[in-house]
């Protein structure tokens, strides 16, 4: 039982990831253009600020789950499967705290249209590494019920 409420629990983490992350890649980080300079400061520190307020506990529960989920898992859930499964999660976080927190700390210091474009294009690998860990969770859950 224990095992099942863990799967489900990275199922439905990473879902609610993987739609924030599409929504801030297609809609909210090209948008950023389109602030002004003079607002942007005070845009994106509530940009910042808010954002943290929606993934952050999912983002550290996810990566325990994840975690968890290697030793704890269906028996219809193959180890390498739960394995590459977190290594994404893992992934996302490098991704994060190497790649877009340094980024978003360029923007605090105010507008950059190539760090802005360039943020759009780095978040691409946590948005596909976001997408194929739901892949993988889903495939899984199919094998589950199936």
């Amino acid at each position: 039982m224990l095992a099942t409420y863990v799967f489900l629990a990275n199922l439905l983490l990473t879902g609610f990831l993987t739609g924030v992350i599409w929504y801030v890649q297609i809609v909210h980080y090209p948008q950023f253009a389109d602030v002004g300079e003079t607002a942007f400061s005070r845009y994106h520190a509530r940009h910042s600020t808010l954002t943290t307020y929606v993934v952050a506990a999912p983002m550290v529960a996810e990566l325990a789950l994840a975690v968890a989920l290697i030793f704890v898992r269906p028996a219809a859930m193959p180890r390498p499967l739960a394995l590459a499964a977190a290594a994404l999660a893992v992934f996302v976080w490098i991704a994060t705290f190497f790649v877009s927190v340094p980024l978003h700390g360029r923007l605090d210091q105010g507008y950059d249209h190539a760090v802005v474009r360039r943020l759009v294009r780095t978040n691409w690998l946590r948005t596909l590494a976001w997408t194929t860990r739901l892949a993988l969770l889903t495939y899984a859950c199919i094998r589950v019920i199936g």
